[in-house]
């Protein structure tokens, strides 16, 4: 969905992306990862292992809390630094769990949640990640449920269908963001 703000002139700040960059050999947060969890979650490249660190933490929410009170400050610190940066209409600034972690509160303005039904989000996970059905389950089970996150949403666009249909209504969004902030519409 991003990219296709990006066709747009919109930019976006990825906070999956920053935790991705945290968390690689040579990190911001992998000394503290390993001082708080142990060689047991680090691969032999120096970065996290992520599958170690999925099971530890989707098994024990302590473990989860720990590992996010390392990692949530910094996610937070650099998307400031990067929203800083940006000079556009507005600024997409994608935060899988927002409404769980409440790390934004006060700097959106708009919350827009993309959308689709548990069984497309649960293929979808599966077939990007390689991940069995239990351990998505398992993911899923500790977010927030949909039905809540629908409720939080400012705005919502739905992703059940194929890329011609979430184009439409990215662009819809993007009419709709643009009157928002009081800004003309494109040609």
């Amino acid at each position: 969905m991003e990219r296709l703000f990006a066709k747009l002139g919109i930019p976006s700040v990825d906070t999956d992306s920053i935790a991705h960059q945290l968390t690689v050999a040579g990190g911001a947060a992998m000394a503290a990862i390993r001082a708080a969890f142990g060689d047991a979650v680090i691969a032999s490249d120096g970065a996290l292992d992520r599958a170690a660190m999925r099971s530890r933490v989707f098994a024990d929410a302590a473990e989860r809390q720990r590992l996010e009170a390392i990692l949530h400050p910094m996610i937070r610190a650099e998307s400031m630094r990067q929203l800083a940066a940006v000079r556009a209409p507005y600024v997409l600034l994608g935060v899988p769990l927002l409404f769980e972690t409440r790390l934004f509160d006060g700097v959106i303005q708009r919350s827009l949640l993309v959308d689709c039904t548990e069984e497309v989000q649960k293929q979808r996970v599966m077939a990007r990640s390689g991940l069995s059905a239990d351990q998505v389950a398992a993911i899923m089970a500790a977010q927030m449920p949909r039905t809540q996150r629908l409720l939080l949403a400012d705005d919502v666009i739905e992703n059940n269908g194929d890329l011609a249909e979430l184009a439409l209504q990215v662009d819809d969004k993007h009419r709709y963001y643009l009157a928002c902030f009081g800004l003309p519409a494109p040609a």
